[in-house]
């Protein structure tokens, strides 16, 4: 049963990387809860700036800069592009340098071009705008890494979908949000629309840039410390155990109790005692209410869980993998869907219910980004909880389970095309619950595919999302204001990838971690 007070207190933590094995969301003071808290408000904040332009562009902005509905649909397209770029580059910069680090670099980089929006004054000044604004997407992969970093394999999916949907959620209240301060600038500043579009985006820039900042100096890279230590903590905490530390890499200048290391495992070990180490650092013998974790459990946290700086040879080794590949095939339908829906829903909401205009479609449109803030941590606390009840196929399955079902729903939005706002709206939110919660279950399962390079498979699997955003965006722009055409063509897409991935096995044969 669900201990509600675990929202808040301390958490037990795993012995060897001391990942909490529990979530303290309310409780930003404690560490654990200051970086869930950091990571999926960063996130949203930049998911918010990245897609601020879309709910002004139909009418304002495109009005304002003459634009085509061609240029719309590019620049959502080059938007994406360089979203894919970052999210490939970042990976391997988690591995190397930290998610903290490159999560921040993320945000300033983006922040920047987001301050500039008032510059465009033509189509072109507009498509390489949103290409650099595009860096805060990329924002996504740190995100997620640094969240795997601090939460244990019980609950990591979990912890993953908490912050990807609440991020999310971003893409659905900048609908509420850029139109909000938009009317705010024209009504009660008196500006005027020319200007008024310009000037709404100094809000986000402001946001992002105290929140990387405040990121930098208040959170640390690892639950252990810098992440240069962070294999010198996990062959350290072996030591201290009583177990056989030669595991892993050391760092030069480590020292350990070679006595402890060279010989067999001292009589605490080889009677297989749990240990636990707390918040607080300090070892002892376990409770019954804490958590238990036995000598092969420890081992396999500091052989193959602890994040390795990744060669050129390894890296390509993880990028081709089978097990890469399930996981960014089954992101580039579920969240290349929901970045090109996304773009253009409030458009087809405006094409099919003309009568609600800009505003009231925008803040419909707003729903499908919002119900993230449900819909994608359902789908991660699902996923562990078969996870614990099953074994990782279970978290596999789920995944595919939810892209079916998300494939039949596109599949029925577009053969419907409903012109009745209640059986619409209603086709989308089933949508969103299936396809959120897909991406939800999805970076559930990634932490366990190579975990010594998270960041890659990370970094792989979210550029795999963006691929698919931008095939699914070219795809609406080709088929003009024929919404619904596309929305079942990506539906037979999702399916069809889902089915022909499904036999992989979930994590390589002979993997040591993530088990």
């Amino acid at each position: 049963m669900f201990d509600v007070t675990t929202l808040w207190k301390a958490p037990q933590v795993n012995p060897i990387n001391r990942k909490a094995r529990t979530i303290p969301g309310l409780n930003p003071i404690n560490v654990y809860g200051r970086v869930f808290t950091f990571a999926w408000f960063g996130f949203f904040l930049a998911f918010w700036s990245w897609y601020a332009f879309p709910p002004l562009l139909t009418v304002t902005i495109g009005k304002d800069l003459g634009l085509t509905s061609t240029d719309i649909a590019n620049s959502n397209i080059i938007s994406l592009v360089a979203t894919l770029l970052v999210r490939l580059a970042a990976g391997p910069a988690c591995d190397r340098y930290g998610p903290r680090y490159t999560f921040a670099a993320c945000l300033f980089a983006g922040a920047i071009p987001t301050a500039l929006a008032g510059a465009v004054t033509n189509v072109q000044g507009l498509l390489a705008l949103r290409f650099f604004i595009g860096i805060l997407g990329g924002s996504f992969v740190p995100c997620q890494v640094w969240s795997t970093g601090f939460f244990d394999k019980n609950i990591v999916g979990t912890a993953n979908a908490f912050t990807g949907g609440l991020g999310n959620a971003g893409g659905g209240v900048t609908y509420f949000l850029m139109p909000a301060i938009f009317d705010s600038l024209v009504s009660n500043q008196h500006l005027s629309t020319h200007v008024a579009w310009r000037v709404a985006f100094i809000v986000p820039f402001i946001c992002i840039t105290a929140v990387a900042t405040a990121l930098l100096i208040c959170c640390p890279d690892t639950p252990t410390g810098k992440w240069s230590d962070r294999h010198l903590h996990a062959e350290q905490n072996l030591v201290q155990h009583g177990i056989n530390g030669d595991v892993v890499d050391l760092p030069a200048g480590f020292e350990g109790d070679h006595s402890a290391r060279s010989g067999s495992p001292s009589a605490g070990s080889a009677e297989k005692k749990n240990v636990e180490f707390s918040a607080s650092g300090k070892t002892g013998i376990l409770g019954d209410h804490e958590a238990q974790l036995g000598e092969e459990q420890m081992v396999e946290a500091a052989h193959g869980e602890v994040v390795q700086a990744p060669t050129l040879k390894e890296a390509g080794k993880v990028i081709l993998s089978l097990q890469t590949l399930v996981t960014a095939a089954c992101y580039f339908c579920s969240f290349g869907t929901e970045l090109s829906v996304n773009s253009i829903l409030g458009a087809y909401y405006l094409k099919n219910f003309p009568a609600l205009g800009q505003t009231g479609t925008g803040r419909w449109a707003a729903m499908f980004g919002l119900l993230n803030i449900v819909f994608r941590p359902i789908g991660g606390i699902l996923s562990d909880y078969v996870y614990r009840k099953t074994n990782v196929w279970g978290k596999k399955y789920v995944v595919h389970c939810y892209a079916i079902v998300t494939g039949i729903f596109l599949i029925a939005i577009g053969v419907t095309n409903s012109k009745q706002t209640s059986t619409m709206f209603g086709l989308i939110a089933g949508m969103a619950f299936f396809l959120e919660g897909g991406n939800g279950a999805n970076y559930a399962l990634v932490p366990h595919v190579h975990p010594f390079a998270n960041g890659i498979v990370s970094g792989c699997t979210g550029a795999a999302g963006n691929l698919g955003g931008i095939v699914f965006a070219i795809i609406f722009r080709y088929n003009g204001t024929n919404y619904g055409r596309v929305f079942w063509i990506i539906g037979i897409i999702t399916i069809a990838i889902n089915l022909a991935v499904s036999w992989i096995r979930p994590i390589p044969k002979g993997q040591i971690g993530g088990h």
